[in-house]
């Protein structure tokens, strides 16, 4: 009985490790070290902080994310051209950002 609950229990580790092994690999490589993390937080925290002091209305709807080599991703929708252009402005102008990538669309009026 013991080595039936052994090999049960042996087979469902052996089923297992793959999913736990693809579970742990990490798509931002950039969030194993520490200090670029704390940094990418920090940039992206201060886009946001910004953009919500110019009440940029649309900013629920846009996303933003910064890599470990400072470049800022935006994506989301906009309620105006201007408005995206603003949050990219915005995005631009803050410390250690060193290029701005968008994907942001302008919502159509309805």
């Amino acid at each position: 009985m013991t080595s039936k609950l052994a090999f049960a229990g042996l087979l469902a580790g052996a089923l297992l490790l793959p999913a736990i092994s693809y579970a742990a690999d990490d798509q931002d490589a950039d969030r194993a070290h520490p200090k670029a993390f704390v940094k990418d937080s920090a940039i992206t925290t201060k886009i946001k902080a910004k953009l919500a002091a110019d009440k940029v209305s649309s900013l629920a709807k846009i996303h933003v994310d910064t890599d470990a080599n400072g470049v800022v991703w935006l994506s989301g929708t906009a309620n105006s051209q201007e408005q995206l252009d603003k949050a990219i402005s915005i995005a631009r102008a803050t410390e250690n950002v060193r290029d701005v990538k968008s994907s942001v669309k302008v919502k159509a009026d309805s």
